[in-house]
């Protein structure tokens, strides 16, 4: 982490999830547009992360936190807004997948899942919001996914988890529409990361499939953010067709179509 004595005339942001992944490109796309930086992930690669950004031209401020729960979440706020610092932008992108027949998943998984993806993100929203809203200014990037679209069988706490991030950014956009805070939702596919060995989700038709490099879904996320738009679904054409066929779809049909990817392979 960089030494910082006087306020920086650079903007702040906070990033979350960003050791690796859609989280770390989004912390390039902010460090190469003239951000400063307060990052957090719960693995110690966030240091390391942390140096990379810095020879971006950025002040860079690491902390290694664990969001699924509430004490991780209030030590990050306070780091971030020490020192008088204010955000100008935060991308709460944080997030866990958890595959598998919810029969047989691991209860802790699940659990930790919705700690993590739907309830650290309302609490550091909580934290984050009435500062901008005070200010009159502040842009919020929330990384859902594409599988908000639809009910998502064999990775059901995941699917549903995003689909509350994208309502959640989608309705607080609406409150704040004359705050002068803007709010965008990140709708991603299917994207090369650790996020399918780590969801245990390797052996299944998305995890083996076509998937979209993570710097052009932060490119796609941070460009959206920046113009204010309220969603964007980044990476390939394929994504925003998968997003606007299962939005039409009965839910009934989305979630076979959707079962056939994500089922291990072996069968259903």
């Amino acid at each position: 982490m960089s030494e910082q004595q006087t306020p920086s005339p650079r903007p702040f942001a906070l990033v979350t999830g960003a050791s690796s992944g859609i989280g770390l490109a989004l912390a390039r796309q902010f460090a190469s547009n003239g951000f400063d930086l307060v990052i957090a992930a719960e693995d110690p690669g966030i240091h390391r992360v942390s140096e990379e950004l810095a020879g971006l031209g950025a002040d860079v401020f690491a902390e290694e936190v664990d969001l699924a729960t509430p004490l991780g979440v209030e030590a990050l706020h306070r780091a971030a807004t020490a020192d008088g610092r204010t955000l100008a932008a935060a991308a709460l992108n944080a997030g866990v997948g958890v595959g598998g027949p919810f029969a047989q998943t691991d209860l802790e998984s699940d659990l930790r899942l919705v700690d993590l993806n739907v309830r650290s993100t309302v609490h550091l929203a909580k934290l984050v919001v009435p500062d901008m809203v005070a200010r009159g200014e502040g842009r919020l990037l929330f990384t859902a996914s594409i599988a908000a679209t639809a009910p998502g069988p064999y990775h059901a706490t995941y699917a549903a988890s995003k689909a509350f991030v994208h309502s959640f950014a989608e309705a607080l956009r609406t409150e704040l529409k004359d705050s002068g805070v803007t709010v965008t939702s990140l709708m991603p596919g299917p994207t090369d990361t650790e996020f399918f060995e780590r969801a245990d989700m390797e052996d299944t038709a998305v995890g083996q499939g076509p998937k979209d490099d993570p710097d052009d879904v932060a490119r796609d996320g941070f460009k959206a953010l920046m113009a204010g738009k309220d969603h964007v679904v980044a990476g390939a054409r394929r994504n925003s067709l998968q997003a606007g066929a299962a939005s039409v779809l009965p839910d009934a049909v989305a979630a076979r179509a959707q079962a056939a990817q994500a089922a291990p392979r072996g069968g259903e």
